[in-house]
């Protein structure tokens, strides 16, 4: 099932269509040209990314097109002098229109680093345009939550992670893309039933404070919810009296088990964290429950998690809301989406964007990504403009020395290919082939870059000898 059901081709920004509208006018309307979406700095102080969003971006250039409301729309559109924005001959065009392309993208779950093209689009002029702020909305927001997700996974060493920040996510798309992000990002459930509905994700969830402050007692709550639900008790013990709750979670779960059931569990929601589970898990074991899972939430992410381990929290499973659907220390990526070529009387212009912030200067090119990986680890990505191909010469990104490829290094290709003019050439692997995906690149990931709190010096992601060349030579011209 797909979330991108019908076109939203209006979802972008009126700059989009009005530079598209003075290609149309200037005659460039078939203009093929390349654009490259990527990011300049890793997110929430890191080391690297978990590229997302791939799929979305498929839904939407399947749909992609300018339906007959979205015209008229458009036709009533009028600049300052009040005359119409766009001409009947455009809006017939667009009406016309849809994607024909390649775009060539970074598979779900991989790990990425800043100035890698996680997707490149060649494409008539007029299309790269109109795409460009869908793709950076998508991209974005769903590898920010893919990254933090990891993070969060990190921290917990292994225990279980559950996402529920639907109630705190920003509007519906937000929570299925967080939701979405947070599994490609390594979290194995969820409590957004409609994203375990359209992802086929696990969904996971037990009852909230309302429903014991609904009954007299806090005992009639846990009893009257063990009778509805035997097989699904983990009990919320903090609505009055932690320890107190925790001691009638026992008693309940006593009675459960004498009519063939298990308690799964207590979850902690406020408080001291750390301070609750020792005391709780003290309880559980002596009560005969040592299998009985200890769950926490309350406003936690990776460093709150580190905390309480460092602290000693018995704590089993993990629930992970508003700080990871809102990204709340970094909540947008920051990524862009830069012309690298366009063709001109059937050769290619390569273009590249000047600053003096060194940061902000693009790579040009037709470019793909490169991995070298010895036996047992990544040592570097390489960037190759495919028209030159590669020398087994690259840059060194840091000192810009030159240096020779080692033979023993094995080489792997990391822009697949997505569409091939305008049709879809790539199959959408499931989750599990994701997590796979995703686990062996984190196997490989240098150990110094897996620490969520050291930014290490980075991993070089380091250019061809011919595209470093043309980059300098490019740079160099006056404009």
């Amino acid at each position: 099932m797909t979330m991108y059901k019908g076109s939203l081709s209006l979802l972008t920004d009126l700059y989009q269509l009005t530079m598209s509208y003075g290609y149309f006018k200037s005659g460039m309307k078939d203009t093929t040209a390349v654009f490259n979406l990527f990011y300049r700095k890793n997110p929430f102080k890191g080391n690297y990314a978990i590229a997302c969003g791939l799929h979305s971006v498929i839904d939407f250039i399947k749909n992609f097109s300018f339906e007959e409301d979205d015209i008229e729309y458009l036709r009533s559109l009028k600049g300052n002098d009040q005359k119409l924005l766009f001409n009947e001959d455009f809006l017939t065009y667009l009406s016309e229109l849809k994607f024909e392309g390649d775009i060539d993208a970074v598979e779900e779950g991989r790990v990425v680093f800043p100035h890698e093209p996680l997707l490149r689009i060649k494409a008539p002029v007029i299309l790269c345009q109109l795409l460009e702020t869908p793709l950076l909305n998508i991209i974005n927001f769903q590898t920010l939550i893919a990254t933090k997700a990891n993070r969060v996974v990190n921290s917990a060493q292994g225990d279980p992670v559950l996402e529920f920040g639907l109630r705190r996510a920003q509007g519906i798309d937000g929570s299925l893309s967080a939701s979405y992000g947070s599994v490609v990002g390594g979290i194995k459930s969820t409590s957004n039933v409609l994203a375990g509905k359209l992802y086929g994700m696990e969904v996971k969830g037990t009852h909230a404070h309302s429903w014991v402050m609904s009954y007299d007692t806090e005992d009639e709550a846990f009893e009257t919810y063990a009778k509805a639900m035997p097989n699904n008790c983990i009990f919320l013990v903090d609505t009055y009296n932690t320890v107190n709750g925790v001691t009638k979670a026992i008693e309940c779960g006593l009675r459960l088990r004498e009519k063939g059931y298990e308690m799964m569990g207590i979850r902690l929601d406020s408080g001291d964290l750390a301070d609750l589970s020792i005391k709780a898990r003290k309880m559980l074991d002596e009560a005969g429950f040592p299998d009985a899972r200890i769950v926490a939430s309350n406003d936690l992410d990776e460093n709150k998690i580190a905390e309480l381990k460092s602290n000693g929290a018995k704590i089993d499973v993990w629930g992970i809301g508003t700080k990871l659907v809102t990204c709340h220390d970094q909540p947008a990526l920051g990524g862009v989406y830069k012309l690298s070529a366009i063709k001109k009387n059937g050769a290619w212009d390569y273009k590249v964007k000047k600053s003096e912030e060194l940061i902000k200067v693009s790579n040009p090119g037709i470019i793909n990504i490169y991995r070298y990986s010895d036996s047992d680890s990544f040592k570097f990505d390489l960037l190759v403009n495919e028209e030159y191909g590669e020398s087994g010469i690259y840059v060194d990104a840091e000192n810009s020395q030159e240096n020779i490829i080692e033979n023993h290094l094995t080489k792997e290709q990391l822009l697949k290919p997505i569409f091939k003019n305008g049709a879809l050439v790539y199959e959408k692997p499931s989750l599990e082939e994701i997590d796979n995906k995703r686990n062996n690149d984190l196997y490989k990931l240098p150990k110094e870059l897996k620490n969520n709190h050291k930014a290490s010096l980075g991993y070089k992601v380091n250019l061809e000898k011919k595209l470093h060349e043309l980059k300098i030579s490019l740079l160099s011209q006056k404009r």
